[in-house]
Order: C-alpha cells, then sequence, then structure tokens
C-alpha cells in the first residue's frame, strides 16, 4: 500500500518527529480502513425490507476499493521547491524520487460483477470533500449511490488527507491562483483516470472548486452538483452589527477576523495543542455536531481520522483565507459564476437545519430560470433539501442525503426513503429555523447582471 513519507524539506528534525509522523498517517490509514468496513453497513442492499444498518442478509452490490493516482507536478502551480511537505508514494518510488510527481488518494464505488446495469445513464460520479475533511466522510454514501450512479469516486483532494501535500505557495497570491491549485490536479486527476467526463459533486469548499473546475473544463463535467457549497452568496459583513455586542465579544470576533486573514487555520491551531487535549476538542466535535452517529466504535473511527487529517502537516488547508472571508463568505461569490457556467445541468443539496445559506442557492436558480425564460443561454438549475439535517448532511441523513443526489441525477427515489424537499417558487417553507431566514426579503431582491458580475474578483 502506499506510504506518506516525509521528504528532507520538511520542518522538524530527529527520531522522534519521524517516529510521531508515522504514527499519524498509520493512525489515518486505520481510521480511513475502519472508516471503509463500516461502509458496508450503510449499503442499499442492506436496508431494504425496512432492516436496519447492519443487520440486512442482503449483500453490498458494489464494493469499495482504496487507490492513489500518480499526476505530474508540473501540472499544478505551486511554486518554489519541489519536495512535498509530505509525499505519497510506495517504497520503492521513494528511492528514486525527483520530486515530479503528485498522488492523488481516493476511495471508488465499485459494482461487482453480476450486479447488472444501473440506471443512470451519465459520467461516473465523482466527490469531493468540504474543508478539513476527506474522502471518506462519504463512508455511508458511496454503496448506495454505487446501486444509481456506477462507479463512485471520492477523493482526497490535494493537499489533504493521504493526499500529496504540497507547500501551498502558488506563483500569484491571487483568488484563482488559489482555485488553480485544486482545479488543475483535479483535472490531471481525470486524465491519469481515463474519464472522458465526469458527474461532479462537491460538497462546502469542494463545491466552491467544483465550479471553479467547470468554469475551466465545462467539456468535462455532465452535471453539476453543489452539496451545502461554500461561497454562494453575495455576503458583505456589516460592521454595524458589531456596535451594540459587549466590548468583549467584540474584541474576540476583532481577533479572530485579525487571526483569519494573517492565515491562521483550524488545522494550525490543533497543532500547537498537547494531543490530548486536541483529541478532546475533536471528541467534543464530533460528538456535539453528529448525535446521529451512536456507535461509540464509528464515533472513534470518525474523530480519529477527523484529527489526524487535521495534525498532519497543513497544506491545502491554507486556501482559506485565499477563497473566503472571515464569515466565510466568498471572495469571489460563485452566485455570480455559475449562470454563466456552460454545463447543462446544476443542483444544489442543503440541509433543512443548514448553517450554510440555502438561498445562495435558490438565488442561483431563480436568476438562471430568469435568462433561460428571456432566451438566453443559462444551466437548468434545481434546489433540493433533505429533512434532520444540517451542514454535514451525508452523515447527519445519510439515505435522505442519498435519495437527493440521486434526484438530482434525474433517479427515482429509492423506496427506503423520504422524497427530498425540491424548492418551487409558490411551494412550501422547507428550510429552518436559522438567522439568514430573517434576509429573505433582502435575499429576494438579487438581481444576476451578466454585463456587470465579475467572474474571479482577485
Amino acid at each position: 500500500m502506499p506510504l506518506l513519507k516525509k521528504s528532507s524539506s520538511s520542518t522538524g528534525s530527529g527520531s522522534s518527529s519521524s517516529s510521531s509522523s508515522s504514527r499519524r498517517i498509520d493512525d489515518m490509514r486505520s481510521a480511513e480502513a475502519s472508516l471503509v468496513e463500516y461502509a458496508d453497513r450503510f449499503a442499499t442492499g442492506a436496508t431494504q425490507g425496512g432492516k436496519t444498518p447492519g443487520t440486512g442478509s442482503t449483500l453490498p452490490s458494489a464494493r469499495l476499493e482504496v487507490f492513489d493516482t500518480e499526476i505530474p507536478r508540473s501540472a499544478v502551480p505551486i511554486k518554489g521547491a519541489k519536495k512535498c511537505v509530505f509525499e505519497c508514494k510506495s517504497r520503492e518510488e521513494a528511492k528514486n524520487d525527483d520530486g515530479d510527481r503528485l498522488f492523488v488518494h481516493g476511495v471508488k464505488a465499485i459494482p461487482e460483477d453480476g450486479a447488472g446495469p444501473t440506471p443512470y445513464e451519465g459520467a461516473p460520479l465523482v466527490l469531493l470533500h468540504g474543508y478539513g475533511n476527506g474522502a471518506l466522510y462519504f463512508y455511508r454514501n458511496l454503496l448506495g449511490l454505487s446501486d444509481f450512479y456506477g462507479t463512485v469516486y471520492a477523493l482526497d483532494m490535494l493537499g489533504w488527507g493521504l493526499s500529496s501535500r504540497p507547500p501551498f505557495k502558488t506563483p500569484e497570491d491571487t483568488i484563482e491562483a488559489a482555485e488553480s491549485f485544486f482545479v488543475e490536479s483535479l483535472e490531471e486527476w481525470r486524465k491519469a483516470n481515463n474519464l472522458e467526463k465526469i458527474t461532479l459533486g462537491g460538497h462546502s469548499m469542494g463545491g466552491y472548486v467544483s465550479v471553479a473546475y467547470c468554469e475551466r473544463y465545462p467539456e468535462r463535467v455532465d452535471r453539476l452538483i453543489l452539496l451545502s457549497p461554500a461561497g454562494v452568496p453575495d455576503f458583505k459583513p456589516d460592521p454595524e452589527m458589531r456596535k451594540g455586542l459587549p466590548l468583549r465579544m467584540r474584541l474576540m470576533i476583532g481577533m479572530a477576523s485579525s487571526l483569519f486573514e494573517r492565515g491562521t487555520t483550524p488545522g494550525s491551531v490543533l497543532r500547537t495543542l498537547p494531543e490530548s487535549r486536541g483529541r478532546a476538542m475533536v471528541r467534543r466535535y464530533v460528538e456535539g455536531r453528529l448525535p446521529a452517529i451512536s456507535s461509540p466504535d464509528e464515533q472513534l473511527a470518525l474523530m480519529e481520522y477527523f484529527y489526524t487529517n487535521f495534525v498532519l502537516p497543513g497544506s491545502g488547508e491554507k486556501c482559506l483565507n485565499r477563497i473566503l472571508g472571515p464569515m466565510a463568505q466568498g471572495r469571489s461569490p460563485t452566485v455570480f459564476r455559475i449562470p454563466k457556467l456552460d454545463v447543462e445541468e446544476v443542483a444544489f443539496i442543503y440541509g433543512q437545519l443548514d448553517w450554510m445559506d440555502p438561498m445562495g442557492g435558490i438565488d442561483v436558480k431563480l436568476a438562471c430560470d430568469k435568462l433561460r425564460k428571456d432566451g438566453k443561454k443559462a444551466p437548468r438549475v434545481e434546489v433540493y433539501g433533505v429533512g434532520n439535517a444540517g451542514h454535514l448532511l451525508m452523515l447527519e441523513n445519510w439515505r435522505g442525503f442519498n435519495a437527493a443526489l440521486i434526484a438530482a441525477g434525474g433517479g427515482a427515489i429509492p423506496v427506503d426513503s423520504t422524497t427530498p424537499f425540491q424548492f418551487r417558487e409558490d411551494g412550501p417553507e422547507f428550510f429552518q429555523p436559522l438567522q439568514w431566514q430573517q434576509e429573505e426579503e433582502k435575499s429576494k431582491k438579487f438581481e444576476f447582471n451578466p454585463d456587470e458580475a465579475d467572474p474571479i474578483k482577485s
């Protein structure tokens, strides 16, 4: 199995540092393997006839396979030393490393022989994770989605998970250069895997990257599915909102914003903490954000996966303040960019209790509907909602998430799933009850002007 090898250009020295890094890599691999095992419990075949996960007698109709794809380093816009902070390669390859190769790690669900044709007639589904996550955040979904989509890929984007972690040093300090780090590595991965086209699905930050990829390579995308995507609304924080807050709160917000703009990331903070304290923070996060995961062993595997992903040396995480602002607003909002995409089908999927603003997706739909009504070219857009779920909807309500993703691909809803909400202008309200709802009237005033929208605000 490929390994992550610490390079000579990494910070730190001595056997203690090397041993600690090797242990964390092994820990992440072990956590990944555990989540792969758990995936079988959430296969569609194991839930037919009302059976609960882990009790079904029907075997999954697909299998999971972890794999690595080599891509040329020269294709990714990185300046400076060739060596990565961490490099993914086999022991034999490490002996003759010239620094010209990177690896993208991933997992794929492959239909078993004899499983029969799958309903989806489009290109294979490729899933990109959100900020600080990895490919195995989709462990509850991959096998079930494979029943409809056929082969399904989930990737560790470059600089995250068990993919190579090159220094995040782009030729220019611009939004476009930061996007290119991920876009070009994804394109090289597609070419290396001989995929003529892909159905692209991205969660949170992965959704933002997916939009940027579609702008550059629209001919390679069959359909775009945005899963609670980051950076959609044109949101500008109002400084007046702080004036009514207590002094201590204003100071805390000011300090946090300052650290954010200077490039401080959640991972950089976690690495400064003693391991016991860092793990305790991650445990509280998982237990608080994901009560739907009640199995202690499953919780432990997810905690380990999350923790080790963040404490390995930082790379892709450093895009954060280049792409988003301190309030998670897009510096180049995709609400202006998606209507210009040369992709026929676009779908948004949000959790009912999502903290990511669903009005961003709704604004895009309304703008594209208007453009199409006026005889102009624009994607056909739909917005879906998953009940009893927030931002991590793929974990919080895996059945509902799968159903929505299948609906977004034009498929029939599985018999054991609830039909996902689908937005209509004259339909009922669904997303609730978060603060952004109070801005509904303001949001309705959004108007897309293709002559004024700036696709990249560098």
